[in-house]
């Protein structure tokens, strides 16, 4: 069958095709997908081209598919796989599969399977690690955003912390600790702080931080501090770009201890040098955000990594059970990610969105794959519903989800397009 999708033919070389899938053999799986949210790390790779560690090298001569961050229902099931999948199943995808150590991924790696497509192909290494993941749920793009929670989940978990005397480490933040996020109020960071609150091991003091005030304030009114409290959390938000509101300030919302767990998540030397910095006894920095320099380099307290035991992880993706518990918390409302969402549109926005996406303002692009729609920012949506009926739907329904999308947002998009 054809199918319309996105391909990366090499450095800064995306383009929409229709291309032809092969027929379903008797070990495969086909998908149908509905939502695909665009990552950074799809910029990455388009900078990179066959550069990049998970683009092929001969990219140029056999394009792949890119995007994966996605979710849809399952189309169709070869006859050895149907004791595992049915058809009209809906499915959430981990791509990092790690076959036999491979870095392949779906989104990358794969002629036939990637988010920017309406219909894929699920690779067999896929299919035998177990990372084709059920999703019981009609709100796909909470599946799509299962793949960047997982990381947030992955992150929280790979933090560690030691035991004087022991060589044995304690994976985890410090439940009742002290946190702090740095650079948090982009799409993952506000995904950091909603887990952060509502997780098993939450902390007892969270201290976000930026230099936007207009982010800052959009975080604050989604995560209150009101509820914060009511989880049990002191939460702080701070410009630390205003006067009096440096490292010492930062050191002093913990009464001088120093913070258990930070994550940094912009990999800009001065707030990675900050972030290590407020480290204090047994803490630890994850370093987050993954710089495109390979050179990027920062300064680190080493005193402090021998008479304090400070010490830094590095994680960038989350694994299968990280997905599994985003999924269980988003479909049983522990956590909404809905926060990280601020433009929609269609397969033919991917292209151009990709490649500008540094320099659009917001957070999470969220594509409908099986819609044509121009990237739309949520915020413009009651201006454009002044001359079109459909965003004048969409603005009333976000307004009344705190100017957030969602999955009635999401359910009246796919009915009108659909009956247009």
């Amino acid at each position: 069958m054809k199918t319309k999708a996105v391909r990366i033919h090499g450095k800064m070389d995306l383009r929409l095709e229709e291309i032809e899938l092969p027929e379903v053999g008797p070990d495969d799986v086909r998908i149908c997908i509905i939502s695909d949210s665009i990552c950074m790390s799809t910029y990455k790779a388009a900078v990179e081209g066959a550069a990049h560690k998970r683009v092929p090298n001969n990219v140029a001569e056999n394009p792949t598919i890119v995007g994966h961050e996605f979710c849809g229902v399952i189309d169709a099931v070869g006859e050895n796989r149907r004791g595992e999948y049915r058809v009209g199943q809906g499915f959430a995808i981990q791509p990092a599969h790690f076959y036999k150590g491979s870095q392949m991924a779906p989104g990358y790696s794969y002629p036939y399977c990637g988010g920017d497509a309406q219909y894929g192909l699920v690779p067999q290494e896929t299919l035998i690690m177990n990372c084709l993941l059920p999703y019981d749920s009609d709100v796909y793009f909470y599946g799509s955003l299962s793949e960047p929670m997982s990381c947030i989940v992955g992150t929280f978990h790979a933090m560690y912390h030691t035991k004087a005397g022991s060589y044995e480490h304690h994976m985890g933040i410090v439940e009742g600790g002290k946190m702090a996020l740095l650079a948090s109020v982009g799409p993952m960071g506000l995904g950091a702080i909603d887990y952060a609150l509502h997780c098993d091991r939450r902390p007892s003091l969270l201290v976000v931080t930026d230099i936007d005030d207009e982010r800052l304030a959009r975080a604050q009114s989604i995560y209150t501090v009101e509820e914060a409290a009511r989880c049990g959390v002191e939460l702080h938000y701070v410009n630390t770009a205003r006067p009096g509101c440096d490292t010492a300030y930062l050191r002093s919302l913990t009464g001088g201890t120093g913070y258990d767990d930070v994550i940094c998540f912009a990999p800009v030397r001065a707030v990675v040098e900050q972030a290590g910095d407020i480290l204090g006894y047994d803490g630890c920095l994850n370093f987050f955000a993954g710089p495109t320099d390979t050179q990027f380099k920062a300064l680190f307290n080493w005193y402090n990594v021998h008479y304090l035991y400070t010490h830094v992880v590095g994680t960038s993706g989350g694994n299968t059970e990280d997905m599994k518990e985003a999924i269980e918390m988003m479909t049983s409302g522990k956590i909404d990610p809905a926060a990280m969402v601020t433009h929609i549109g269609g397969l033919n926005a991917v292209v151009d969105t990709t490649l500008n996406l540094p320099n659009i303002r917001g957070g999470k692009k969220l594509i409908y794959t099986q819609l044509e729609l121009p990237l739309t920012a949520i915020a413009d949506f009651a201006r454009l519903g002044e001359t079109d009926p459909l965003f004048a739907a969409l603005a009333e329904i976000t307004a009344r989800h705190n100017g957030l999308w969602s999955g009635e947002a999401e359910k009246y998009l796919l009915a009108a397009k659909k009956a247009d």
